[in-house]
């Protein structure tokens, strides 16, 4: 069998920080400026002189979005506008379709209000926007592509961590709007979608809590209904808040990581680069018809800091 060279092994630079640089800041909301956004926002944007892609994260579930700093930073390196939402105030949490209607009207606020806000060298390209949301926030981001949700803008990709639709499969357990049919494939969307789970979310921290991401409404039964092109990661031994800044503030927050979700026994840095990296990666893919770090994940999920389940990827070939 022959051996192929250091040189020819396949490599990609997706699960280190990028070379571009960054800044945040955020953007509250104003009854004195027609301008202001629906929802107090968090936004991540290159200082770098370019085009970027604009991304519309999703928080969690009693979750705020600055707990994801670190998440979102590495993959602003790597040449994204992020765009998080506060969808909650003080801690209290939505519960209905009221998160849905509200992330809908962020996506409407971009078309006029983000571009002022960036640099004059940085260009936002909302033609088509990118969708991604954790747990909670990524069942709402589905919901919006779905279509839940009129929204002025397209929407050119859709990203799932760990999403969930409620505590179990019984429907007065799921969250409002009910979107999962339990129907293979059935989801009606035509962008390419990336699912990201995790090995530990669906098992219980202790006998008093149900698991934070339970089996028959996690990434399982998202990843299930999607159509191609569509692909599934799985990091085995991370659990559902394990992709979370290491240190967050808030009794809810510190609540909900660190004793509700079962946690990895890893760093979670490792974590946090390995989603970071497979976001950019997909998103190099479908955006830009880059596939070599996409690819090269495939054919090694080793490549990523934290252990990957062997990835299930349905992409057609006129894509490729």
């Amino acid at each position: 069998m022959e051996h192929r060279t250091q040189q020819e092994l396949p490599s990609t630079d997706v699960f280190q920080n990028g070379d571009i640089q960054w800044k945040q800041f955020n953007v509250d909301t104003s009854t004195s400026s027609s301008s202001s956004p629906p929802k107090p926002l968090l936004i991540f944007t290159p200082i770098v002189t370019g085009a970027y892609p604009v991304i519309l994260f999703c928080h969690g579930f009693c979750i705020l979005n600055s707990f994801y700093s670190k998440l979102l930073g590495h993959i602003v390196s790597h040449g994204f506008i992020v765009v998080a939402p506060q969808l909650f105030c003080n801690g209290m949490p939505m519960f209905g379709p009221s998160e849905v209607k509200f992330v809908g009207k962020v996506v409407d606020w971009l078309a006029e209000g983000l571009q002022p806000l960036l640099m004059e060298n940085v260009e936002a390209q909302l033609e088509n926007v990118v969708l991604a949301g954790h747990s909670k926030g990524g069942k709402t981001a589905f919901a919006v592509a779905l279509g839940y949700a009129k929204t002025k803008l397209q929407f050119s990709a859709l990203i799932g961590i760990d999403p969930v639709a409620g505590i179990s499969k019984c429907k007065v357990c799921r969250s409002l709007p009910h979107i999962l049919t339990g129907v293979p494939r059935s989801f009606n969307l035509d962008i390419p979608v990336v699912v990201i789970g995790t090995g530990l979310g669906p098992e219980k921290v202790n006998c008093c809590s149900p698991p934070c991401a339970p089996n028959g409404v996690n990434h399982k039964e998202f990843f299930n209904e999607c159509k191609p092109p569509c692909a599934h990661f799985v990091a085995k031994e991370y659990g559902h808040m394990d992709m979370l800044d290491d240190e967050i503030n808030g009794i809810i927050g510190n609540i909900l990581s660190k004793c509700v979700c079962k946690n990895g026994m890893g760093p979670r840095e490792l974590m946090r680069r390995t989603v970071g990296g497979l976001i950019v990666a997909f998103l190099r893919a479908n955006l830009n018809a880059q596939w070599k770090d996409f690819d090269a994940i495939l054919a090694d999920p080793s490549l990523a800091p934290a252990k990957l389940e062997d990835p299930v990827v349905y992409v057609p070939a006129c894509m490729r």
